[in-house]
């Protein structure tokens, strides 16, 4: 092969160049005497390439001028690239199939395990029934709750009320028409339920207990709110409980969102669990609050796990990351305890199953494998 620089007028195009970016290039070689090359490993060595380390990629296109002599001469012009490391996959699984197995730890991580309470809406009559059937679903989610705490062994147990224990007769709609109890009496059977479930909790460790402010646990008049968010009557239920329990000896601590706040965050186990009713925002609105009260400095915005109900149906989803652990954020909206919402079912044509929402923190955090609904 020889290399012809000056025997005949070359375009300036087909003239000899290289470029190089450090992964991708581009080699005009200048006119070549001789016959048609098919292996440029020496061409790519003129211009300066391993022929080991750079590969021609694409089409390779020529330009040709014939001689007096009636001999030809070509220039080509191709893309080059650094080789791609090749993958020899039997060589890979062969080497993994020798690696020692890493044991699994059958033994559980300690662990808390966090029963979310959400939308009990004690004393509303719907198409799941009324206060008997309110209540005999509670025993039934604790009968269920008793077998995991069982088998989950915790070390302590976070209850979240995430709000609407109470239906109450300023919520909207007609529940004046069609609640079954008086506003004492969804008082009186809110307290206690949650006083059960605080009583089962207890059996397996300390209990700490979380409430914020909620649409349906109000002080209101109509749409009006009056007083000061604290100014709740399933916080003031959550209080009355706290006292009797203290009395009982009952191991159980609550911790409640200041008197102006509507949302509470509770550290556990070094991963801080954030609540807040959810009626705050629209449907599907939950992340970009939370990221509005992060921009904002509000205690919630810290939080590695959202927890909220409101709407009435389970919802996981991932979002954003805790830029000290590494660890992503989850926003769980847990599923509703409530007798049915015939109205959004009449409005929209959905509904959701009843459930009592149950996951785990362990020392690593939130432990994703362990939600479930009971």
């Amino acid at each position: 092969m020889t290399f012809v620089d000056r025997s005949v007028v070359v375009p300036a195009e087909w003239q000899a160049r290289s470029t190089w970016d450090g992964e991708h290039g581009e080699v005009v070689t200048g006119p070549i005497a001789g016959a048609a090359l098919t292996d440029f490993t020496d061409v790519l060595t003129k211009f300066g390439y391993d022929p080991e380390l750079v590969e021609i990629v694409g089409k390779v296109n020529q330009w040709r001028k014939e001689r007096p002599d009636g001999t030809w001469l070509t220039s080509y012009f191709f893309g080059v690239q650094s080789k791609r490391d090749s993958i020899d996959l039997p060589a890979l699984y062969a080497a993994a199939s020798k690696r020692p197995a890493r044991p699994f730890n059958t033994v559980p991580a300690p662990r808390t395990c966090v029963p979310v309470i959400a939308d009990v809406q004690a004393g509303k009559t719907a198409s799941r029934g009324g206060t008997p059937e309110l209540v005999d679903r509670l025993a039934e989610k604790r009968d269920k709750l008793t077998v995991e705490l069982k088998r989950r062994k915790p070390e302590e147990v976070f209850l979240p009320d995430v709000g609407d224990l109470i239906e109450n007769f300023q919520s909207g709609g007609n529940p004046m028409f069609t609640n079954d109890l008086s506003l004492t009496q969804q008082l009186d059977l809110a307290a206690t339920e949650i006083y059960k479930f605080v009583e089962l909790a207890a059996r397996f460790g300390p209990v700490t207990v979380a409430t914020v402010p909620s649409n349906h646990g109000a002080w209101r008049q109509g749409k009006q709110n009056l007083g000061r968010a604290s100014d709740d009557f399933g916080v003031f239920v959550h209080k009355q409980v706290e006292k009797h329990a203290r009395a009982a000896g009952i191991d159980a601590a609550w911790v409640f969102a200041p008197e102006y706040d509507e949302a509470n965050v509770v550290n556990v186990r070094g991963t801080r669990i954030g609540l807040v009713h959810g009626n705050q925002f629209s449907p599907g609105g939950a992340i970009k609050w939370w990221a509005g009260q992060q921009h904002g400095g509000q205690p919630v915005g810290s939080a590695d796990v959202l927890l909220t109900g409101h709407y009435h149906h389970l919802s996981v989803l991932p979002s954003g990351r805790n830029p000290y652990t590494g660890r992503s954020k989850w926003w769980l909206q847990a599923p509703t305890l409530d007798n049915g919402s015939d109205w959004f079912r009449n409005t929209a044509g959905d509904d959701s199953d009843p459930g009592l929402l149950l996951f785990d923190v362990t020392d690593d955090g939130f432990d994703l494998q362990s939600l479930t609904v009971l």
